[in-house]
């Protein structure tokens, strides 16, 4: 059994919790917010909302904003215990020096109120002590997800990489509804687009599977949409996408 503390009652505090409950060998035996109210969602813990009020566990797992784990790390009432965060872009070596340190970073979008299979998700972990990733690798394994050992500066390759692909992804998700919206098209015509791209690089690489008027070179549709579209916002992005994938296949002239 690995006892935990979580730290934090934000997404990922809320979801780790839930999993976590689903398991007969990982206990979470506390959870700490400065703010009560955001407690309520624990109901079946113990709270508390003072740091000196932690109690003991096999890893304390800090899920809070990145700017503010260094804060709470410094203030843990104890030392030599086992504490992780769970950022993809902070480094281990935020937390305090005076405990042993680690990574517990669930590679995933967490939305408040959503689901989540953690079968799903890796977990990229890192520590400073060999006998700690053991215990980190037992809760991954406990919740039925994939562990992998990434170092600091390989997270933070990985965090921007998941930004490409998740947070600008969905933005351009978002500017496509906007035009549809616009031109009274049911967004949800494009779905079944959506998931075949996604579907396919599971089979091949994302550069064998580019398409599109910037891989053929085919200026005229190029000069097409550009006319269609009203926002220069929208006309920025759409050229220096364009640009991006031609230079990418040679269509330099683009």
């Amino acid at each position: 059994m690995v006892t935990v503390v979580i730290l934090g009652a934000g997404n990922i505090a809320q979801h780790l919790y839930t999993v976590f409950q689903t398991t007969e060998s990982v206990q979470v035996v506390q959870v700490y917010n400065r703010s009560k109210k955001a407690l309520n969602y624990f109901n079946d813990v113990a709270t508390t909302t003072s740091l000196k009020n932690l109690v003991e566990a096999d890893v304390y797992i800090i899920a809070v904003a990145d700017d503010a784990i260094a804060s709470i790390a410094n203030k843990l009432p104890f030392t030599d215990r086992f504490v992780t965060h769970t950022s993809g872009s902070a480094s281990m070596h935020v937390l305090h020096k005076k405990n042993r340190r680690g990574v517990f970073y669930p590679l995933q979008t967490f939305t408040k109120g959503a689901q989540v299979d953690f079968s799903t998700i890796p977990l990229c972990l890192e520590t400073a002590e060999k006998a700690d990733f053991k215990v980190l690798q037992n809760i991954t394994e406990a919740i039925g997800s994939t562990s992998y050992k990434i170092s600091s500066e390989q997270r933070r390759a990985l965090h921007v990489s998941a930004v490409f692909v998740n947070n600008f992804s969905n933005h351009l998700y978002r500017i496509a509804h906007e035009i549809c919206e616009a031109n009274n098209v049911p967004f949800k015509i494009l779905n079944p687009l959506i998931q075949e791209t996604a579907r396919k690089i599971n089979t091949i690489t994302p550069y064998m599977a580019q398409t599109g008027p910037a891989k053929r070179g085919d200026e005229e549709t190029i000069n097409d949409h550009l006319a269609k579209l009203e926002k220069d916002i929208h006309k920025e992005i759409y050229t220096l996408l364009t640009q991006s994938i031609a230079k990418t296949y040679g269509r330099e002239k683009l």
